[in-house]
């Protein structure tokens, strides 16, 4: 089964409900990627709003109780619909709010995929493992059977973002070396990366396309990161404009 899904004959709209710490960044980056993106994150529309997607991204960085209800209202519609669903569960083990948030969030969207680091697919996995808010952390499981266990127990395709990244669906593991570490030093990558994760499964869901969204993500990071720190935002930016990487 290739995981091809029908396209749209227009640049594919995302409706994100991320965290506010960067939305600005995300949208940017779905504009700069040749997407559209939608930003609404009021209970009162979110459904509507899913109407006019062609995929969903959630994001839980600054979860509040209006977002989360919000997140659950508009995954609902979007499985409805049958759009592409991508759950990005920040900061998981945080705190157990945080972490029954997220599972409400998961069963609410039965997502298409789920973008995590190794200490978020942990917390949702019940895994011990040594966290410090959004960081990854460490543990004694590896990440590639964190991905598999999470693909299956959720039933669905995982990514989980590191040194290395690994895509599961429970069954196969694909790995992506791409990227740099200065990448995690810029605040909103791994955000952006689930929003453009959502943009690409509108054209395809199959393993190996995400493994080479993956790839082309990370060069432009590797190419943006030469720009330093400070300029680093602006240059992904230039990247993604420069291969329109979801769009093409």
């Amino acid at each position: 089964m290739s995981g091809e899904v029908e396209t749209t004959s227009h640049s594919p709209i995302i409706h994100c409900i991320t965290n506010y710490v960067v939305a600005n960044f995300v949208a940017n980056g779905l504009v700069a990627s040749g997407a559209s993106p939608i930003m609404g994150d009021e209970e009162q529309e979110v459904v509507e709003l899913v109407q006019l997607a062609d995929a969903l991204s959630l994001n839980i960085g600054t979860l509040s109780e209006r977002t989360v209800r919000s997140m659950k209202v508009a995954g609902e519609a979007a499985v409805k619909k049958g759009i592409p669903r991508v759950v990005d569960p920040v900061g998981a083990g945080a705190s157990t709010y945080r972490l029954q948030s997220a599972k409400e969030v998961i069963a609410a969207s039965r997502p298409t995929l789920i973008r995590c680091n190794a200490g978020e697919a942990a917390a949702l996995l019940g895994v011990d493992w040594q966290g410090r808010g959004v960081d990854a952390g460490t543990g004694h499981a590896d990440a590639s059977s964190l991905a598999v266990e999470l693909a299956k127990k959720y039933a669905t395709t995982v990514v989980i973002t590191g040194a290395v990244d690994f895509i599961s669906d429970g069954k196969v593991v694909l790995r992506n070396h791409s990227g740099h570490p200065d990448m995690t030093r810029a605040v909103g990558t791994g955000c952006l990366l689930s929003s453009l994760l959502a943009a690409w499964l509108v054209k395809d869901t199959s393993l190996e396309a995400i493994q080479q969204g993956l790839y082309r993500y990370g060069r432009a990071g590797e190419m943006a990161v030469k720009s330093g720190i400070g300029g680093f935002s602006a240059a992904l930016l230039e990247e993604l404009a420069n291969e329109e990487v979801y769009s093409s």
